[in-house]
C-alpha cells in the first residue's frame, strides 16, 4: 500500500508485470516532485488522444516503427498537446525502452492507484464513441447514486467494437449493455430455437 512519500506500492494493489512496474516508478517519481495531479491530467490527455487517433493507437502498437523513430513521432504529439515536464520525460523513455504499446496499461495502472489512494471507486467505462463531458458527468451522477459512494473516478475508453452502448466494470462487477453482447445472446437465442 502506499501511504505517502518514497515508500513503496503494494504489488497486490498494483497492476502486476512491465506496465505496472513502469506506473509505480511514476507514481513513486510525481509523488516526490508534488506533481501527481498535473502527471493524472497529462495521462488522462494522453488516453485521450489515444481513443480519437488510430493512427496514435498504430504508432504505439507497431513492431515495424523503430524505437527511434516512434519516440520521436510520441514526442512531437505530446509537444502538440502540451504535455511537458515529468510525463513527456517517462512516455519518452518508454518509447526509448521498447515499452510503447504498454503505455495505455501504464497509465490505466497510475490512475487506478491515485483513484485508490484518495478514496475513490473507479468505474472503467467503454463505449463504442467517446462520451461528452456532459454525459460523462450524467454517468458519474448514476453512478454514485447506485455504488453509495460520494467519490467516483471514471476511466473512459472507446472501443468502437462494441458498436453501441456502454460496458461499465466496478472492481469485480460489470454491466455490459452493449450492442455486440445483445447481438450475441440474440445469437445464442435464435441458436436454441433452431
Amino acid at each position: 500500500m502506499f501511504r505517502g512519500r518514497g515508500e513503496a506500492l503494494d504489488v497486490t494493489t498494483a497492476t502486476t508485470g512491465v506496465a505496472g512496474r513502469y506506473a509505480s516508478a511514476l507514481f513513486e517519481l510525481a509523488d516526490s516532485a508534488k506533481s501527481l495531479d498535473q502527471v493524472a491530467q497529462d495521462l488522462a490527455t494522453f488516453r485521450k488522444l489515444l481513443d480519437e487517433s488510430a493512427d496514435l493507437a498504430r504508432l504505439i502498437a507497431s513492431p515495424v516503427i523503430g524505437r527511434a523513430l516512434q519516440g520521436k513521432a510520441l514526442l512531437a504529439v505530446l509537444d502538440a498537446a502540451g504535455i511537458s515536464g515529468l510525463t513527456r520525460s517517462f512516455i519518452g523513455t518508454v518509447a526509448a525502452n521498447g515499452r510503447s504499446r504498454d503505455l495505455p496499461a501504464m497509465a490505466s495502472a497510475f490512475l487506478a492507484e491515485l483513484a485508490r489512494r484518495r478514496g475513490e471507486t473507479t468505474a472503467t467505462v467503454t463505449s463504442a464513441v467517446p462520451l461528452s463531458p456532459a454525459q460523462l458527468q450524467q454517468l458519474s451522477t448514476a453512478l454514485r447514486s447506485v455504488l453509495a459512494s460520494n467519490k467516483v473516478s471514471i476511466d473512459a475508453r472507446v472501443e468502437p467494437d462494441i458498436l453501441g452502448g456502454l460496458v461499465v466494470k466496478v472492481g469485480s462487477r460489470l454491466f455490459d449493455s452493449s450492442v455486440r453482447s445483445k447481438l450475441q445472446r440474440l445469437q445464442l437465442a435464435m441458436k436454441g430455437v433452431a
